[in-house]
């Protein structure tokens, strides 16, 4: 017996043929299918929903074409630029980016993959609007620690996992540990507990990791730095070390170094070498005071593929002439 989500599936893919193959009208459509125009757009719309349809622009030689093959020339990597108006609030800007990055990234993920999330304002903007596709197969893991003195971290980080997972059908491990240890030998300790382990393994595998950029610096703060996170002691070094963000709370410098013991041996987010070892690499970016943070991260050759609003793309070529 076919079931109401069976049958709209069926209809929106008839729906879909129609018009993307055949080149029918709404209007014809719906005179064919027996149905209203307006049902047909809502078809439309559910076959892009749920991966029946996906949409691949390729545009011509623009000015943003232009700055995403300067940024994969120079820096050696995939870019994606992302339009938006003059003046607009990086609010705007943040969903905007996300939005692109949320597409862009579902075309990225297949059957029997790892993903790596690293919790944090920027993937919880991607999470709300990933869409559906079907695989199987898939593991959704995070990648750092979300709690602090005032919280678990579970309900931040576990809706942003949990999006993913209900998007793709996949598997969801969270990581029940500190974003920071008060002590390197309180991580070491957790590090050989089983139930860790388990997950620490599940990392190893990951084969593409998402993430966006914590700054000390930007103008809408860093939930690491907004949050409950560092104490005075930990500010004066991120302040003295010439922190200019950090890539799952794992912390570095505009040249890319992470030398720095004081915070990342107290981190629960994988080391910069191990993440430089995971195949794909997906980082998203969208504000401008996050603009030395994202060339300390391509220094430190963390990103594969960037997703970047337009106006910091065009900053950034224009300081690393």
């Amino acid at each position: 017996m076919t079931t109401q989500a069976e049958e709209r599936s069926r209809d929106a893919l008839r729906a879909a043929q129609l018009y993307y193959m055949q080149d029918l009208t709404m209007d014809a459509i719906a005179h064919e299918m027996r149905v209203s125009r307006s049902s047909v757009s809502r078809l439309l719309q559910h076959a892009r929903d749920v991966g029946l349809v996906t949409i691949s622009i390729s545009p011509p030689d623009d000015a943003r074409g232009q700055m995403a093959q300067r940024i994969a020339d120079r820096f050696g990597i995939t870019a994606h630029v992302v339009p938006t108006p003059a003046r607009t609030s990086e609010a705007e800007r943040l969903e905007r980016t996300a939005l692109t990055a949320a597409r862009i990234l579902a075309e990225r993920v297949e059957s029997s993959m790892t993903v790596g999330v690293a919790w944090g304002s920027t993937l919880s903007a991607v999470a709300r609007h990933v869409p559906l596709k079907d695989v199987h197969d898939t593991h959704i893991v995070q990648m750092n620690g979300a709690a602090n003195v005032r919280t678990s971290g579970i309900p931040y980080a576990g809706e942003i996992l949990t999006k993913f997972g209900s998007a793709w059908s996949s598997s969801v491990h969270q990581f029940p540990v500190p974003a920071l240890f008060d002590d390197p030998r309180t991580k070491q300790a957790m590090w050989r507990e089983r139930s860790v382990r388990s997950v620490l393994e599940i990392q190893q595998r990951v084969g593409l990791f998402v993430f966006g950029l914590g700054s000390p610096h930007a103008d809408v703060p860093s939930h690491v730095y907004s949050g409950d996170y560092f104490d005075e002691r930990d500010r004066a070094v991120i302040e003295r070390e010439g922190v200019v963000g950090d890539c799952a709370t794992v912390f570095y410098r505009a040249d890319g170094s992470s030398d720095i013991p004081e915070l990342n041996a107290r981190s629960s987010g994988p080391n910069l070498d191990t993440v430089r070892r995971i195949p794909r690499r997906f980082c998203v970016v969208s504000s401008l005071s996050k603009l030395d943070g994202l060339r300390g991260a391509l220094a430190a050759g963390l990103v594969t593929e960037l997703v970047v609003e337009e106006a910091l793309a065009r900053r950034l070529l224009s300081v690393t002439r």
